[in-house]
């Protein structure tokens, strides 16, 4: 079985993370996001990845090569020479994608992470009786998502609504999909959308079906939602795999620390915090909600909450990091400094407080 993941562009919400690495090997819960992908669809039977890709693929292939043996999966690449939308890739790939089998494929958005039930989406009845198969997940304000409504006992799908201005249904796309291969004869080698093009089409043909997500569900393609996922990604791991989370008495709630991590003495680290491979946490530091990524040095007695911390930054003694500051790589902030919000691109050293949130450059 094959799988196709839709890469994107340039990962622009993400920024200043993604201006060091593109969007999916930007690191969430201690590994690049891309990896939670791949790791699932392997563990379902999927033998090929393809990636959709129109922005640095070299730097992807060549980090995915060591997991391409790690994992035992094979993964390629279909490079755009234009932005082709959601559905375009999709017709760019359609070599890779179909063989001799007539097997369905899977396609996801590189930036969702939710525990990707991907075997029950394989039921059979789904595959038999439609030409599309996507999940969505129960969300309380779903405009800015594509919305479904459906028949709930048969899973199909009576409208397909991309980011309605009313209220039309509170299920909305989840960008986990299991298409037939018959699917891609209405994809045109252009750009177009799958949501706005595609799946309405289907859907009015009464052959669009879905199923509701369980467990949690995030896009997590900008910093306040990647925040949010991770305090999901951590409950799910306490409810399924607990052993993962670090335990102890400086640690409040969920908190996953990477091995080769240090903590000093006296620190409060929780809850909903990942700290990465190599990270130094001096004695007395403070960590809540938040992402301390590889090669950090948090010094003594700062505090951190609500933030991401960039590969191998600097965190200074009593420094004080709150409100979505986002640090790129290698940012160094120092003794003392209150950062509100500031946006830090790569390479700079934070001499003075950033009092509102800004970027800076």
């Amino acid at each position: 079985m094959k799988a196709l993941i839709l890469v994107g562009g340039f990962g622009t919400r993400l920024r200043p993370l993604t201006l060091s690495f593109p969007k999916p090997l930007v690191d969430f819960a201690n590994k690049p996001m891309i990896l939670h992908q791949i790791e699932a669809l392997k563990a379902i039977g999927v033998s090929e990845v393809v990636l959709a890709i129109n922005y640095q693929p070299e730097v992807m292939l060549n980090f995915l090569k060591d997991f391409e043996t790690k994992i035992g999966i094979k993964i390629t690449c279909s490079q755009e020479t234009e932005p082709l939308g959601t559905a375009g890739p999709l017709a760019l790939a359609r070599d890779k994608l179909v063989d001799e089998t007539g097997d369905p494929f899977f396609v996801l958005n590189s930036d969702v992470i939710s525990e990707y039930p991907l075997k029950q989406t394989g039921d059979p009845f789904f595959v038999l009786n439609s030409d599309v198969i996507s999940e969505y997940p129960l969300k309380q304000e779903p405009s800015k998502y594509g919305v479904v409504v459906m028949e709930e006992s048969t899973g199909q799908v009576e409208r397909f609504v991309e980011k309605p201005k009313l209220f039309v249904g509170n299920k909305i796309n989840a960008g986990i999909y299991l298409l037939n291969p018959s699917t891609l004869d209405r994809i045109e080698l252009r750009p177009t959308s799958i949501e706005k093009e595609v799946f309405p089409q289907i859907a009015a043909e009464n052959k669009l079906f879905a199923m509701v997500l369980p467990g949690f569900w995030m896009d997590i393609g900008q910093p306040k939602d990647y925040i949010t996922g991770l305090r999901l990604y951590l409950d799910s791991l306490r409810k399924n795999s607990p052993s993962k989370l670090t335990t102890g008495p400086h640690i409040l709630g969920n908190v996953l620390v990477d091995e080769s991590a240090k903590i000093g003495e006296g620190c409060l680290i929780g809850p909903d915090v990942a700290i990465g491979p190599g990270c130094v946490i001096e004695s007395g530091v403070r960590l809540s909600r938040c992402t301390v990524m590889r090669g950090v040095r948090v010094k003594k007695h700062a505090c951190i909450s609500s933030s991401i911390i960039g590969w191998h930054s600097t965190v200074g003694q009593w420094a004080r990091v709150e409100n979505m500051t986002i640090l790129g790589e290698d940012v160094h902030v120092c003794d003392e400094i209150y950062s509100n919000g500031g946006v830090v691109l790569p390479h700079k050293e934070i001499k003075s407080s950033i009092l509102k949130p800004e970027i800076v450059m």
